[in-house]
């Protein structure tokens, strides 16, 4: 196809086509007889060409610059038009460089659908883009780069203007989409009108973005926006400048605001919530000449519509708090920062002071408030530290690790609540939960509540990760050597009713000599699932972990492994576990990383698991997990064997008492003999008995006979008086382990040995004396004294000696 350009002297345009940038050469122009890699047409000048190849757009780019001079002569104010027509279809930029005085100013108005600023290097959904340049005598400003689509309606300049049109080969666009305007001096760099009328936000960026803002200059964004709207404005990146007069600042204008302008520095927190239009400045600076920095500003303007509870304040009490931050952010924060052209929330401490992000601070009462259409998109995580340097000012403490009703009573989700826990190397820190109680999260046991705790334990140089634990297990404490951070994580709205029984507590305790140790108290019918700290990097090297299994009195637990071996070699040192139940005698098992792990076994009282590790080699890691059961106590059938033969014992016992008793009863009341034969000591030295008072006989009495018995005396008090001395009674107490002792010598008086025929000496009132009813045969009165002899001082033949020995013999 052939082309042809016919410039005009008055339109002062100049048309030039270049080989783009870094295409290989694949295509000439030709004009006459004369091939080209590049074609400029001057005013007045008319040229017909065409190209060597059917793709020219693939090799050239095209510009078409027009010089309008508004200083020597009139501007030509109006609509801006794309000429000349008939231009081939390749990538093409037009440029208008106005040049006019600094003390005019120069409108560029934009038709609907206006502007949208970008960062410099970003590209247009429609590849169309603008770029405004401010000329002010030689220096050049790039007052920013914008898109179609947007809320920039007119950009109002200080002297002279490069305004430039990108548009790719195949746009259909045949207008220029602004007009020039002239104006009276603006007194600052320049004016950009944003015009917002429904909920949305727009981006902008200060002139020579990233670069610096041109010292000592002022420039102003006019914001037009309903009346019945709110906005509010953040700062997403700026820098500051190094000042040797003045200071780097933004003004606000406010209609309405008593206190116009509003000054802030640009690490203030901007105003939010403002009802209306408003005019938002930026203020240079004088700069150090060896080191003048940058000054550069993003921001974004956030509209919105007033939220139905606006008015609705929040009280959060932190007065009794101490060493505590409340953070109230956006889902997400901080890793992750919404695209700003999302909807946000704001949280307001004061109807003009809101933020995406609001920290509060421990000490203080804040009211607050929210802008926000969906609260469910916000989030709050707190911090608190608790520490302790001498053991004796805080060892008695306890210290509760629950929420604050402060926290839990806002309408937001609570994300994460951490605790960190700071004690001096001699002080370790335990943690309990009473009632509860902590269950591990482990591949086999997860955890299925609304919230759980990551315990990590931490020194400068080495990080323990303790587990993952949640409420309703079986741990009781957790005792841990260093610092500690506790970090409590939510999942759901169901914390916001579990919260109200949270009784997890900690305290400050004496060194302990392991790195960590767990108390285990595991419910009747539960199978509890423990595992080694540290779990997906191995345990540390040489560290020591141990659990205190409780195990009740009336059960058995059984102890076993998930693997059969520890599964790792050791460079230097041994890996152990130990096994030992905590009972008088109890052996302890001892198994090396190169050994069988024990088989699954029964434990019968409170008992220790302890794994201590060595230095595994390269590339291997020590992680232990095992289980525990508790069953009922089963009674052995020998027991119960036992138990029935003595219980027929007994009865047999019983009924022989209850026949003589049965006997005698019609006999007068019997009375005790003294023996003086019973021997109360073992011979030789020792001082105790073989046998245990209960199992030996020397209380034992035999029944005698009447004639054996001084009834004289029972004949003088007529049956009236119960006998004082000698006589018999049952004793009703406890039988100890050992006997009475024998009285002292000084209070025994002298006793001879009866021989057969004489008559027994006088009864002897002595309280430690031991005597026996002798059981009477036929024709064993006469004998008595024959039988002691015999005898040789042994006690006489009780009763239920005699009865054992008729049951043998029969």
């Amino acid at each position: 196809a052939s082309f042809r350009i016919s410039l005009r002297t008055a339109d002062n345009i100049t048309v030039r086509i270049n080989l783009r940038p870094g295409v290989l050469v694949g295509c000439q122009i030709r004009v006459k007889n004369f091939l080209k890699y590049e074609l400029k047409i001057k005013p007045g000048e008319n040229v017909t060409f065409t190209f060597t190849c059917s793709t020219p757009e693939k090799y050239f780019i095209m510009e078409i610059k027009k010089n309008i001079d508004c200083v020597s002569g009139p501007c030509p104010f109006g609509d801006v038009h794309l000429y000349p027509l008939g231009l081939p279809r390749l990538n093409r930029t037009f440029i208008w460089d106005v040049m006019a005085s600094t003390k005019a100013g120069l409108e560029l108005k934009f038709s609907e659908p206006w502007l949208r600023q970008i960062e410099p290097g970003g590209t247009c959904p429609d590849s169309v883009s603008y770029n405004i340049n401010s000329c002010i005598d030689k220096a050049t400003v790039n007052i920013g780069t914008f898109c179609r689509s947007g809320s920039v309606t007119r950009v109002k300049l200080l002297g002279g203007v490069v305004m430039s049109l990108h548009l790719p080969w195949n746009s259909s666009l045949t207008t220029s989409g602004f007009n020039i305007a002239n104006r009276a001096s603006i007194k600052r760099l320049c004016i950009i009108e944003s015009i917002l009328k429904e909920e949305s936000s727009t981006t902008l960026m200060s002139p020579n973005y990233p670069l610096g803002f041109p010292e000592d200059e002022l420039m102003t964004w006019q914001f037009v926006i309903p009346t019945n709207m709110r906005a509010s404005v953040f700062f997403h990146n700026y820098s500051l400048s190094n000042c040797e007069r003045k200071e780097e600042r933004v003004e606000y204008y406010i209609p309405g605001s008593p206190s116009n302008p509003e000054v802030f520095r640009l690490s203030d927190s901007q105003p939010a919530n403002i009802a209306g239009s408003f005019n938002l400045s930026l203020q240079g600076c004088d700069q150090d000449a060896q080191n003048p920095g940058i000054l550069r500003l993003l921001f974004q303007v956030v509209v919105q519509h007033p939220q139905v509870d606006e008015n609705v304040t929040h009280l959060v009490d932190l007065s009794k708090e101490w060493n505590m931050t409340v953070t109230i952010h956006f889902e997400g924060w901080p890793s992750h920062v919404p695209v700003m052209s999302e909807p946000i929330c704001l949280i307001c401490k004061d109807p003009r002071t809101c933020d995406r992000v609001l920290t509060l601070v421990a000490g203080t009462v804040y009211k607050i408030s929210f802008v926000c259409k969906d609260l469910s998109r916000l989030r709050i995580t707190a911090e608190k530290g608790i520490s302790c340097v001498n053991l004796q000012w805080c060892q008695r403490k306890i210290y509760s690790l629950a929420v604050p009703k402060a926290i839990t009573q806002l309408p937001i989700q609570l994300h994460r609540f951490i605790w960190k826990l700071l004690a001096s190397d001699l002080i370790n820190i335990e943690i309990t939960s009473p009632s509860l109680k902590l269950q591990q999260h482990v591949l086999d046991q997860r955890c299925n509540t609304s919230y759980s705790y990551g315990i990590v334990s931490a020194t400068p140089e080495k990080e323990l990760d303790v587990g993952l634990f949640c409420p309703g297990g079986s741990i009781e404490k957790i005792q841990m050597r260093n610092n500690v951070t506790i970090s409590l994580k939510t999942f759901g709205k169901g914390f916001l009713n579990e919260s109200k029984h949270q009784d997890l507590k900690m305290s400050f305790v004496p060194h302990i000599k392991d790195e960590c140790s767990f108390t285990v108290s595991p419910g009747p019918k539960a199978k509890v699932y423990l595992q080694t700290p540290n779990w997906l990097h191995g345990l540390p090297p040489y560290v020591s972990i141990s659990w205190y299994i409780v195990v009740p009195s009336k059960q058995v637990a059984r102890l076993g492994f998930s693997k059969d071996r520890m599964g790792i070699a050791c460079e230097t040192g041994r890996a152990y576990v130990n096994i030992k139940e905590e009972t008088m005698g109890a052996e302890e098992t001892v198994r090396r990383e190169d050994e069988l792990l024990p088989k699954p076994r029964n434990m019968y009282h409170n008992f220790w698991v302890n794994v201590s590790n060595c230095k595994p080699v390269d590339k291997m890691q020590l992680t232990l997990q095992f289980w525990v059961t508790l069953a009922d106590k089963q009674i052995d059938l020998g027991v119960i064997l036992a138990v029935v033969a003595g219980a027929g014992v007994l009865a047999a016992i019983g009924l022989t008492v209850c026949c003589v008793k049965k006997k005698k009863k019609s006999q007068n009341p019997m009375v005790g003999v003294y023996n003086a034969n019973v021997n109360t000591q073992v011979p030789g030295k020792q001082t105790v008995f073989t046998k245990g008072r209960k199992n030996n006989e020397s209380h034992v009495y035999a029944v005698i006979d009447d004639a054996m018995v001084y009834g004289h005396l029972l004949k003088e008090s007529n049956g009236s008086v119960s006998p004082e001395v000698d006589v018999y009674r049952p004793f009703d107490g406890p039988i100890g382990s050992l006997p009475p002792s024998p009285p002292p010598f000084s209070f025994r008086k002298d006793m001879k040995r009866p021989s057969n025929t004489e008559e027994p000496p006088p009864l002897m009132d002595t309280d430690q004396d031991t005597y026996t009813f002798a059981h009477q045969k036929p024709g064993q009165s006469e004998d008595i004294g024959d039988t002691n002899e015999k005898n040789d001082g042994d006690v006489s033949t009780s009763l239920l000696e005699n009865k054992e020995q008729d049951s043998l013999e029969e």
